[in-house]
């Protein structure tokens, strides 16, 4: 694997590229050596963040992790991804257009696993009324939802309002079509 390493509001050191390396070195197992994985390495207030995204054609395994150690985050975010990799395995490796990332030996491996059922437990309609993102942003409040649909008053298309993780701050979604 080929890793991206960068660091926000963080300068990353040498120590902390060679903890990535070994421990996310791990993974190599199950992908080819030209798979990218981009890690970004942050600090918030006394939190250490790790954010790991490992494009794979058709899909991306990501995984985010903190705590108020960078090498413990570290540590942390390599068991998830694994853990992702090898729940989903077949999965993954069914989409064909995903298997050139994966490594001949992931691949061939015969190990079976209970893989867990996707199921829809809820279907709701809605009505889209029309709205701008500031209206949509207070109803998604107003419902204490961490999302809201709505039609765009301005563009007349579909889109989604979110809340963001970490602070009080939204994010738009406009798909385009």
């Amino acid at each position: 694997m080929k890793f991206n390493i960068t660091g926000r509001n963080l300068n990353v050191t040498d120590n902390m590229r060679n903890m990535v390396d070994k421990k996310l070195g791990k993974l190599d197992k199950f992908f080819k050596t030209d798979t990218l994985c981009n890690v970004t390495l942050s600090t918030q207030k006394d939190l250490h963040i790790i954010e790991v995204t490992i494009p794979v054609r058709g899909s991306v395994i990501r995984a985010e992790q903190s705590s108020p150690d960078m090498y413990q985050s570290i540590d942390l975010v390599e068991d998830i991804i694994e853990r992702q990799i090898r729940k989903y395995r077949t999965r993954l490796i069914n989409k064909k257009q995903n298997i050139q990332s994966f490594s001949d030996a992931f691949i061939e491996e015969h190990e079976e696993l209970d893989e867990p059922e996707m199921k829809i437990v809820r279907t709701k309609q809605i009505d889209l009324k029309p709205m701008t993102a500031e209206e949509a942003c207070l109803q998604m409040e107003l419902v204490g939802h961490t999302f809201f649909v709505f039609q765009n008053g301005d563009t007349g298309k579909v889109n989604v309002v979110y809340k963001r993780k970490g602070n009080n701050t939204y994010g738009l979604i406009e798909p385009e079509i």
